[in-house]
């Protein structure tokens, strides 16, 4: 606890060093603790600082009471209402073993907090934010940074923890992180996508070395999805790039995007493609789908592929048996669609991010990208990926299209699980490199490539 309270008040020093008046806010628990001790050190340090408590710390857990008995004795100023001005709050609320909703002063507190222009720092987690899913209910600090203690927290980096969590700053406090150092560590519940590597194309290689993928989609009224997946996976790389519309009248050629190959669905060889089902398909896409399902050398399953297999029941058998044949299947579920296909709301999905795409990879045996704030990748036999990359100018008309044609370039050329890690980190970060005074929109993204 005494290198946690460190550790924040350096944290709080290096991200308002200039700060007049400092608010910590701490709770009855171990959290409260850490804050305590950061209130020694930054008084120490000459800073003005005032300490509001929530219960009474005195019979707090042994290690916080401790923290509370040290932090009299070093003359630590507290009040029993939070002060009228402040330049940086040090939100030491709740950790991570909240087991409710804030209410009552609790909540009270962190609507001061949230109204004020000060700089935020949460310790470990912003009180109200569920520290395994990114789940809130009720009040939640917005906070502008975090420093998570001793291990990252998933929550941290997806559902609603992007926006509470501002900048998230990891201290292990000197604690050794591997299995063979400290045979008590807990093995991880997820790791954080990195940037993939760029291996170089050699120059002996060949448009065939890069794969065919084909798009099977773009009903009626909706063929600007297709396109886009298309485009998005001929950008990408892929040796050559078909598309099947399920339109009643298809066109047979974009002068826009003349390396396009339009052809009739039904003179497609699955069995040597890697198919991209759904955008834009509608209720069309229901005719080839079992077909798809049943020979396709490698299966990207988006939108309205996912709607009517979450209605049909063999379809839902098809798809699991592919994985008894060593077909690469890809489900590329956004929150509603994934609850369609558990059986439950989107809320509920939203809940437990996490839980919901292994839920999905294990019931459908394949690899799972539950879209949103921290994208989750699931597969079976993998610890499950949450990626740090994206932003909200993502939420516009065919931004999935286009990750879903990018994933079908990368299965071409990677494994299934690298190729589905690395489109979704590298979709999230060309919108991170989009200006943000200009609109992103789903054509525009892929050209960033």
């Amino acid at each position: 606890m005494q290198r946690a309270g460190l550790a924040v008040a350096q944290l709080g020093m290096a991200i308002a060093p200039h700060c007049r008046q400092i608010w910590i806010a701490c709770g009855p628990g171990n959290n409260g603790g850490d804050g305590l001790e950061a209130a020694i050190h930054l008084t120490q340090l000459g800073k003005s600082v005032i300490v509001t408590c929530l219960g009474a710390l005195d019979s707090a857990p042994a290690d916080a009471a401790a923290s509370y008995r040290r932090a009299l004795a070093a003359g630590v100023h507290f009040s029993e209402t939070p002060p009228v001005e402040f330049d940086l709050c040090i939100d030491a609320l709740l950790g991570v073993g909240a087991s409710r909703a804030p209410e009552g002063l609790m909540a009270n507190w962190i609507d001061v907090i949230n109204a004020s222009s000060a700089i935020v720092l949460a310790v470990d987690t912003p009180t109200g934010l569920q520290a395994d899913t990114g789940a809130v209910e009720g009040h939640v600090v917005n906070a502008y940074h975090t420093l998570s203690l001793l291990t990252l927290k998933p929550g941290l980096f997806t559902a609603h923890g992007r926006d509470s969590a501002g900048t998230v700053w990891l201290d292990d406090l000197g604690v050794p992180d591997g299995t063979a150092k400290n045979p008590h560590a807990i093995a991880p519940v997820a790791w954080l996508a990195s940037a993939p590597a760029n291996a170089p194309r050699l120059h002996s290689s060949h448009k065939g070395t890069y794969g065919d993928v084909v798009i099977v989609g773009g009903a009626s009224g909706m063929a600007g999805a297709a396109r886009l997946a298309a485009s998005a996976a001929l950008h990408c790389g892929a040796g050559r790039v078909l598309v099947g519309m399920l339109d009643q009248n298809p066109v047979f050629f974009d002068p826009c995007q003349p390396e396009l190959m339009f052809r009739p669905i039904e003179s497609l060889d699955f069995r040597s493609l890697t198919v991209v089902a759904g955008c834009g398909g509608g209720e069309a896409i229901r005719e080839p789908l079992a077909r798809m399902l049943a020979s396709s050398a490698r299966l990207v399953v988006d939108a309205d592929a996912i709607n009517v297999i979450a209605r049909d029941t063999q379809l839902q058998t098809a798809l699991r048996m592919r994985a008894n044949r060593d077909l690469p299947t890809v489900l590329t579920p956004h929150p509603l669609e994934a609850g369609r296909l558990l059986d439950c709301t989107a809320q509920q999905v939203q809940c437990n991010r996490l839980k919901a795409a292994e839920q999905l990879s294990q019931r459908f045996s394949c690899t799972v990208v539950l879209k949103g704030s921290g994208t989750i990748i699931s597969a079976p036999h993998q610890t499950s990926v949450i990626n740090p990359t994206g932003n909200p100018r993502l939420a516009t008309a065919g931004t999935g299209d286009v990750l879903a044609g990018m994933i079908g370039a990368a299965l071409g050329v990677e494994t299934c699980w690298e190729a589905v890690c690395g489109a979704v980190y590298k979709h999230g970060l060309l919108a991170d490199h989009w200006p943000l005074s200009t609109p992103l929109t789903a054509s525009s993204l892929y050209r960033l490539q």
